[in-house]
Order: structure tokens, then sequence, then C-alpha cells
């Protein structure tokens, strides 16, 4: 089978790239912010095992993307989505970085935009954390607030507009529909979590906002194995709390989405998965934001209606973000 994109041609026997996108991101060089990006740990969660009674012979792992340098996942797909650009020449340093974000990914492109020399524009959500929106100030970028009832459907609208009105101006990853996106974790994320769990891997448990995460990663997993069990993990209903996360029913859906290739979606409830997030920092001493939480605790369900397994998910970023949260301060079992 052979996957054409507009970035190249990719074998799914090899994962060889044939065009020109291909990364290769090894041991962090001295003075290059960019090479420290990936190669994140992988987290036994021994204590959730015991703390929810599962199976001994069900293994669970949290992949720490909070790791990376900017604090989360995006960092992977900002930095692939940046440096197509600059190959095929759409980004040049007259031009701003623009796109559409909860925030993670603001703040990758900010991040990397400050140690490249590249101008960043955010379209982001009012309802985004003061956390998140300081550290895009932080790192010089420039914000453009859309409304908290549009959620991230209304910062995607209002960057298509800006581009729209003066494409010379920007440079538009636009990371809902760019393949860069997915192609960042079909190289890299993919291969760290074979390679940290000596193929043993059975299921891989992944939240979806654009859907970039699963859908390299799964990709790249069932390359190496086509067994894998392949987990979507979505918020309960298109009024929910975690950020970063889409309830695709109603939402604009992700270009690079692909509706079937998980095996199977679960629903996640917004307090729920706030509940695990503060499990994780009060038993295994781990701080991750709410869609951490909720890759979690849908492992945990997984994890019970199997005898055996190596369950993997994502921690996308890291819990600061949004410590001024009410959610924190509940007590367990509330």
């Amino acid at each position: 089978m052979i996957m054409e994109t507009v970035l190249g041609t990719i074998s799914a026997t090899t994962g060889t790239m044939v065009g020109n996108l291909h990364i290769e991101q090894g041991p962090p060089r001295a003075g290059d912010l960019t090479a420290s990006i990936g190669n994140t740990p992988l987290l036994r969660l021994a204590r959730i095992e015991d703390l929810y009674g599962l199976p001994q012979a069900v293994e669970l792992y949290a992949k720490a993307e909070y790791a990376n340098p900017g604090g989360s996942v995006k960092d992977r797909a900002a930095l692939y989505m940046i440096r197509d650009g600059e190959m095929r020449g759409a980004l040049t340093h007259d031009k701003i970085i623009l796109d559409a974000s909860s925030g993670n990914t603001g703040i990758a492109y900010a991040m990397i935009g400050a140690s490249l020399g590249y101008r960043v524009e955010i379209c982001l959500p009012e309802s985004a954390s003061a956390e998140r929106k300081r550290l895009l100030r932080l790192y010089g970028a420039s914000i453009v607030i859309t409304p908290t009832a549009e959620g991230t459907d209304g910062a995607i609208v209002e960057a298509r507009r800006r581009y729209t009105e003066n494409p010379a101006r920007y440079f538009y990853p636009d990371q809902y529909n760019n393949p860069a996106n997915w192609l960042a974790h079909f190289y890299s994320t993919g291969p760290e979590i074979w390679e940290q769990t000596e193929g043993r891997i059975t299921h891989f448990v992944s939240v979806v906002g654009t859907s970039g995460t699963l859908m390299g990663t799964a990709r790249r997993l069932r390359e190496y194995k086509a067994g894998i069990a392949i987990v979507e993990v979505q918020p309960d209903s298109a009024f929910h709390g975690l950020e970063g996360m889409k309830h695709m029913e109603s939402a604009i859906v992700p270009g690079i989405y692909e509706p079937g290739l998980a095996d199977y979606t679960l629903a996640m409830e917004t307090e729920d998965a706030q509940a695990m997030t503060r499990t994780l920092a009060r038993y295994e001493g781990v701080l991750t934001g709410p869609s951490g939480g909720a890759g979690v605790l849908a492992s945990v369900r997984v994890a019970r209606t199997l005898s055996a397994g190596v369950i993997v998910t994502i921690l996308p970023d890291d819990g600061s973000r949004s410590l001024q949260e009410s959610f924190w301060d509940a007590e367990d079992g509330e």
C-alpha cells in the first residue's frame, strides 16, 4: 500500500519518505532548541494499575509529552509544519506564521518561531486558560481572541478569514488540514513508542483534537504490528470542558481526520477526566492537563476488559497550563 500526500510518497511497508520531509530527531545538540523536540519518556503507571485493581498481566503506560521544550505534544507537529513550509518556500522570514489553536500548538509555533526568528499570530478562543495566553505573549506571539461560544471552530474561521484577505502577509500551516501534522507522529511518536515498549504494545489510546497524534502514531504502529488495537477518545458532548479535544459530531472536522482508523471510540465525561488528572498528580506525581487525564481514564476502562496487554496513551501537556481552573480544588470522590 502506498499513501500519497502533498509532502511526498510514504511507503506503508517501510515508512521511507520519498519526498523531502523526514526530519531526523536524534539526541539534542548543544544550542539547538528544535533538536530537543521528541524522545520523550514513557512512564509506567504502576500505582494507577494498583489503585484501579487492573489485572496483573496488564501494563499501563503514558508518554510524557510535557517533556518537550514547549511543554506539549504539539511541539512535534509545529516543527514539522514549519519545516515543511520552509522546504516548499511557502514560509520565509517576511511572512507571519498564522493559525488557529486552543493553546498548545500556538505556544509551540511561538516557541519555535522565537528560536528561528519568525513572527507568529494565533487565533485563540477567549476560553483558553490564562496560562496559555501568558505563554503565547511571553514567546512574542500576537493573539487574536475569538468568542468562547464558538470554541476552536470560531478560531479556525477567523484564521481562514485573515489568510484569505491577505495571503501574501501570512504563512498559514492550517494544523487541522496539514498532513505534516500527522506525519510528525508517523516519523517520531510511533517509532518511539514501538522502541520503548520493545514491540510489546497491544493497545494505543489517544484523545483527539486536530487528530494528528492519533492518525500518525496509529498508522506507524500498525505498520509494525497490524493487530495493535487503536482506541480514540472524544468528549461526550459538544459542551465540554476538555480543552484541546474535539467532539467530532458537532465540530468542524479536521481534514486529516480519518473516522474509520480507530477500532472504536470512547466518550469521555469532563468531570471524570478532571478527577483522573488530580489522581495522576496525587498518586503518580504526574502533572498533566485534563486531556491527559481523559487518555489515562480511557486506558483504565480498556484495561478492565482485558486479561493481559500493554496499553499506551499520551499525556499531551503540562498541567501547570490549567492551574487556575477550579477543578484542581475538588476533593477525591467529588
